[in-house]
């Protein structure tokens, strides 16, 4: 049998995770950028800061990075980080599930969100070891080597497909499966993408238009963005904001040690980074539905008893110190391990090459405004109607959302787009369409 990379026979998969593992790079970079915020808007708002003068809470909310220290400068730096890890955060999960074969694109679609958490801690760490500026040549270096090496990496079959460059597009396939080009299932499965493009050319509407007019495409497209707004409101986000007052209640209690902001951000930075690694651990073997919906309820179930938490202490009742971190913990953890990946795996695997990128686009630009609501908008609503009741509400949408996929959501696992859309039809359709096929046999059987 002929061997490839030394160790790795034929039908390996190590060119599908190389390619992987270097467009999540970008993504890395992405969460380092995020991870950035943590040490360094701490440093910048100090009398230590680089800049000379502190930056102000409402100039350190806008910032990220650049190596002038003029404000504008921070938040021009923000604005077109946003822009660009934007893109990033649409092309990646369409890339992963191009270069994957269907036994391996969940495991491999779930690391978008191991290398984001990675970025995230990876940040935090050495932003208690290194200076300002070797933090910001470190974070330009990163996305610099990824780019060089990713130029290494082949297109998607599916994009040379639609370029019509069938042959080559036969010709990656074999190196990404680690199969000669005559392999019969290169062949079947380079059939199956014609096929589906082929299908899609037959309606000459705009991406959009197309979804919005088909039955079958919207009711798949309500999903995506129905799915993207539960993990922008699973309560990762706003619990995140307020993790530093549930260390500080914790620790006055005697439930934890105090920690620093930079410690705490560490912990749970490392808490992301554990959940992440068992979403790719058992996305495989689990299937997408069941993993959304147990990490949703007990998202959902840990989010109500911190709600009630901070509910009974204000009602004068102590409890036990180590609830509301212990809770945190486990929100993140179900958030990273469940809720966040399998949202990007699935929306990735439900639609065909013609309507993907515009459908991840459309979630993420969602999901994107969701997220900027709530970091604009929690704390001031926290309190005006109280914090029990923002986190019941966010416990509210876990557990909603968990029967939301329970009852409408198809299961996308070694499943076809074609196999996968045809569950989103109803009883009556799919009698009818049996019908049609039955009246076509008859047809050619007569001919």
């Amino acid at each position: 049998m002929k061997k490839y990379y030394f160790l790795f026979s034929e039908g390996s998969k190590i060119n599908q995770v190389l390619c992987a593992v270097l467009i999540n790079c970008a993504v890395f970079c992405y969460g380092a950028g995020i991870g950035w915020m943590s040490p360094m808007s701490l440093l910048l708002q100090s009398e230590n800061s680089p800049r000379g003068a502190p930056l102000t809470v409402t100039e350190a909310c806008w910032i990220v990075k650049l190596s002038s220290m003029e404000t504008w400068a921070f938040i021009l730096a923000r604005a077109l980080f946003g822009i660009t890890m934007s893109g990033v955060c649409v092309i990646c999960p369409m890339y992963t599930k191009e270069i994957s074969e269907d036994s391996v694109r969940g495991f491999l679609g779930t690391l978008m969100i191991f290398f984001q958490t990675s970025g995230n801690l990876f940040l935090y760490v050495i932003g208690d070891l290194f200076s300002y500026n070797t933090i910001l040549w470190i974070c330009l270096a990163m996305p610099t080597v990824q780019v060089v090496l990713f130029m290494m990496m082949p297109e998607s079959p599916s994009y040379l497909v639609k370029n019509g460059k069938v042959e080559e597009a036969l010709s990656v396939m074999a190196w990404l499966r680690c199969k000669p080009e005559d392999d019969v299932s290169l062949k079947q499965e380079l059939d199956i993408i014609i096929k589906e493009q082929n299908a899609d050319e037959e309606s000459s509407q705009f991406a959009l238009k197309a979804i919005l007019q088909d039955k079958i495409l919207f009711r798949a497209f309500k999903i995506a963005v129905l799915v993207s707004l539960a993990r922008e409101f699973c309560g990762a986000i706003p619990v995140l904001n307020f993790a530093g007052e549930i260390f500080s209640l914790s620790a006055e209690g005697g439930g934890i040690v105090m920690l620093t902001p930079n410690q705490q951000a560490m912990l749970l930075g490392a808490v992301q980074v554990c959940g992440a690694m068992l979403a790719s651990s058992v996305v495989e073997f689990v299937g997408r539905k069941p993993l959304f919906v147990i990490t949703a309820i007990i998202s959902g179930i840990s989010l109500v008893v911190l709600a009630s938490w901070f509910l009974v202490r204000e009602l004068g009742t102590a409890l036990p110190a180590w609830i509301p971190v212990a809770t945190l913990c486990l929100t993140i953890f179900c958030d990273a391990s469940g809720i966040q990946p399998v949202s990007i795996v699935i929306i990735s695997e439900m639609f065909s090459y013609k309507y993907r990128g515009t459908v991840m686009a459309a979630s993420m630009t969602t999901s994107g405004l969701a997220a900027f609501l709530q970091m604009r908008f929690f704390k001031p609503l926290t309190i005006a109607i109280g914090i029990h009741v923002s986190f019941y509400f966010f416990g509210a949408v876990c557990l909603v959302a968990a029967v939301y996929v329970i009852l409408v959501f198809p299961e996308t696992k070694l499943r076809s787009v074609e196999q996968i859309q045809y569950d989103l039809k109803t009883k009556k359709e799919k009698k009818k369409e049996l019908e049609s096929r039955s009246e076509n046999k008859e047809i050619e059987i007569e001919k």
